[in-house]
C-alpha cells in the first residue's frame, strides 16, 4: 500500500502536536520523559519539533500519558479550528 504524500495541513498538526507535548513537558528532561514513555530520545525530539509529523496513535497516548495531558485535551490542541468534536457516545444528532 503507497501512503499518500503528506498535506501542509498534515504538517501543521505534527508542528501543533510537538508543540503541545513540548510546553506539557515543562521542565522536564526529553531523557526523562522518552525513558518513561518507552521511545528514544531521538523520536520524542523528532515528534516535538514535527519532523514526524503524524506518529503512531500508541506513541501520541502513551506520551501525552506521561506528560499529563487528556487525549481529548490533546486534540483540542491540535486539531483545527473549524473541526467539530465527534458527538458523545449515545448523544442524539440533529
Amino acid at each position: 500500500m503507497v501512503r499518500p504524500p503528506l498535506t501542509e495541513q498534515d504538517r501543521e498538526r505534527g508542528r501543533a502536536l510537538g508543540a503541545a507535548l513540548r510546553s506539557a513537558r515543562g521542565e522536564r528532561s526529553p531523557v526523562e520523559v522518552a525513558v518513561a514513555a518507552g521511545v528514544s530520545v531521538e523520536t520524542l525530539r523528532k515528534i516535538e519539533t514535527g519532523r514526524i509529523p503524524t506518529p503512531a496513535f500508541g506513541t501520541v497516548a502513551v506520551l501525552a500519558r506521561v506528560v499529563g495531558l487528556d487525549l481529548g485535551e490533546l486534540a483540542e490542541l491540535v486539531l483545527p479550528a473549524g473541526l467539530r468534536p465527534l458527538p458523545e457516545p449515545g448523544a442524539r444528532t440533529a
